[in-house]
């Protein structure tokens, strides 16, 4: 699979699973109407969507350069950690403004999905390589 065409895969999948869990989630944390936070875990998404073909993109020109090659443990630690906390500073705002609270309760509200997401983001990427298989960037020469 080509690069891109992967990358664009493995995040809109991704974003689906994000979609399903955040809206209904933040509605009761925040006892707002469901259309509501289903359109804030949509615009959610759609930032993280943009985040995660950018971040993928950074952390397979970082991963290519590498002489150990192959996700370890401690690789994927890394890429969930870069990830959720890029995505942390960029949907923070956003959810302080949207269900309009301040910066502190919207960052708390992130930590609770950071906790879920941070799991979800490592257990998703290991699922996504064992089905399609790992990126060129990750594979041993050969």
């Amino acid at each position: 699979m080509k690069p891109t065409t992967r990358r664009v895969l493995q995040a809109v999948l991704y974003e689906v699973g994000a979609i399903a869990f955040v809206g209904p989630v933040l509605g009761l944390a925040f006892e707002k109407p469901a259309t509501s936070t289903f359109l804030l875990a949509v615009v959610l998404s759609t930032i993280a969507l943009c985040w995660n073909y950018i971040f993928n993109a950074l952390f397979e020109r970082w991963e290519s350069r590498q002489v150990v090659k192959g996700r370890s443990l401690a690789r994927r630690l890394a890429h969930g950690t870069g990830f959720e906390g890029g995505l942390t500073i960029l949907l923070v705002p956003v959810m302080a403004v949207w269900l309009d609270t301040t910066f502190l309760v919207a960052f708390l509200a992130n930590l609770g999905l950071l906790a879920f997401f941070f799991l979800y983001a490592i257990g998703y990427t290991w699922a996504f390589d064992k089905v399609f298989g790992l990126p060129q960037s990750a594979r041993t020469a050969g």
